[in-house]
């Protein structure tokens, strides 16, 4: 057994695609896998279920489910009473932060994984972000991840007493979504498992139109991969 084998990872499991494909790249590196999700008061909770099957089928050691109360402070179509944008063109979600983007989510993810992975005593923190197909959002690019790490370091008990040294993994960053959708099929990523629509149907059926449903499209097509996805009216 090598030492990754030994070695335990936080990995960041909302239920959605990238970060299916981000947990079944860590176990592909050898790591045992504590998965992490949250309610956090999304429009989208279906998510939560996608990210239980996913976590069970790809062998989490444990799956934990945070509960935080991010509608509290609203300003986004996730958690308050705003309208998601539909039928965007690509080069339209980059051109602007959207309403979809979630105050300092990332940053409370991370935040709650840092935690675990401290308690767990091991280093490793896995994130599906993505800085090529993507809405626009802050707390996706390579620089914030960077940042991260280097407040995390300074934050935690073993980062100050040198014992470790917090690397949050970001494997999907350059990948597009594509390349995500065809690295995940290699390893046997059941997408049909995932959920990313940001407006489900009370039965939890994709619209379709938002725009990670349209990046999830997008993806499938150009993978020339069969999109599992089952989309309302449709």
């Amino acid at each position: 057994m090598t030492e990754k084998q030994t070695k335990k990872a936080v990995v960041l499991l909302s239920g959605g695609l990238d970060s299916a494909t981000a947990m079944a790249m860590a176990k592909d590196m050898g790591f045992q896998v504590y998965a992490l999700s949250f309610s956090y008061g999304q429009r989208h909770t279906t998510e939560l279920e996608s990210a239980k099957r996913v976590a069970k089928t790809q062998g989490a050691v444990r799956h934990q489910i945070a509960n935080i109360d991010l509608t509290c402070f609203g300003s986004s179509a996730l958690t308050a009473d705003l309208d998601v944008p539909k039928g965007r063109a690509t080069e339209d979600m980059q051109k602007e932060i959207p309403v979809t983007y979630v105050p300092a989510r990332n940053t409370i993810f991370l935040s709650f994984a840092l935690a675990w992975a401290e308690v767990l005593e091991t280093p490793h923190i896995f994130i599906g972000v993505n800085a090529v197909d993507y809405s626009g959002y802050p707390d996706c690019r390579p620089e914030y991840i960077r940042a991260f790490a280097t407040m995390a370091n300074l934050a935690t008990k073993a980062g100050v007493e040198g014992r470790t040294k917090i690397e949050i993994h970001t494997p999907l960053i350059d990948l597009t979504k594509a390349q995500i959708i065809q690295k995940g099929t290699a390893l046997g990523v059941d997408y049909g498992l995932t959920h990313s629509c940001y407006d489900p149907s009370p039965e939890g059926l994709a619209c379709g139109q938002c725009d990670s449903c349209l990046l999830r499209k997008k993806g499938f097509e150009e993978a020339g991969v069969p999109d599992p996805t089952k989309y309302f009216g449709g």
